[in-house]
């Protein structure tokens, strides 16, 4: 599942349609019933969402999975991450935090949901395909909220304000991780949403096509002209020209003085 998901998850950013993809499975040997566990979490996944397996590689080695999947989009309609403009509002789907903070607990009973949301991301296929001609950029959140928007900043040479009390957090991440909840939602990766900029009149729009989905969407900022060299505070990343920045806004001082920062795929 968790292989497929993440691919399928790009294809929604860029509002495509999943089509087909290839499967390279490196395995140390044939293990018939680890086998038929994966088949079936691919497959279904896969039927879910009309992709068709057209080949790939089979060899011997160190665990190894790779997906390559291809998507289908209207000609001049794909969903990009340089369209965001000053005057914009920043959005985000579904909750976020949750999967870094089931990654931290895949084995404690309490944090189950949490787990899950980690080992089983769910793409936010439909809503891609619903927010073309709507959203004016997009990309979404697997490296954290926090470098993900910031990559849409710059390509879009904006900057941007987001109000951390109105990040949309889980009540079990609430519960469970408390005032460091905040701090996942922002840099703790692997959520699997979408992050996208809209002008104020597509508002009622995109609203209307999330309920029309069951998804959840939250405006969660403000797309702001590019900061100049700087006008960059504690609370704000900017690029390598010193544009653009991405700040964190707070009426709680604790909260506005997070660090912000990616997921380290190789931190041990």
């Amino acid at each position: 599942h968790r292989a497929l998901a993440v691919n399928l998850s790009d294809i929604a950013a860029m509002g495509a349609a999943p089509s087909w993809m290839l499967l390279s499975l490196q395995l140390p040997l044939a293990d018939e019933d680890w086998l038929r566990e994966f088949c079936a979490g691919l497959g279904a996944l896969a039927h879910q969402h009309d992709v068709a397996l057209v080949g790939g590689n089979l060899s011997r080695g160190p665990l190894a999975i790779t997906v390559e999947l291809a998507g289908l989009v209207p000609r001049g309609q794909a969903l990009r991450r340089d369209g965001a403009r000053p005057g914009q509002q920043l959005y985000v789907s579904g909750t976020i935090g949750d999967a870094a903070a089931g990654r931290e607990r895949l084995h404690d009973p309490e944090a189950a949901a949490l787990a899950r949301r980690f080992e089983y991301p769910q793409p936010r296929v439909a809503l891609g395909q619903a927010l073309r001609g709507l959203a004016s950029a997009c990309i979404d959140v697997s490296d954290g909220l926090y470098a993900d928007a910031t990559r849409l900043l710059q390509a879009s040479g904006c900057s941007a304000e987001i109000e951390l009390e109105r990040l949309p957090l889980s009540a079990p991440l609430r519960r469970l991780c408390g005032a460091q909840a905040p701090q996942l939602a922002l840099s703790g990766g692997e959520d699997y949403e979408l992050c996208f900029s809209a002008a104020p009149a597509q508002a009622a729009p995109i609203e209307a096509a999330a309920a029309r989905l069951g998804e959840s969407i939250r405006c969660i900022g403000a797309i702001t002209a590019a900061a100049s060299a700087g006008e960059h505070g504690s609370g704000s990343a900017a690029g390598a020209q010193g544009v653009p920045a991405l700040r964190l806004k707070s009426s709680n001082p604790a909260i506005s003085a997070l660090a912000a920062a990616a997921l380290d795929h190789f931190r041990r």
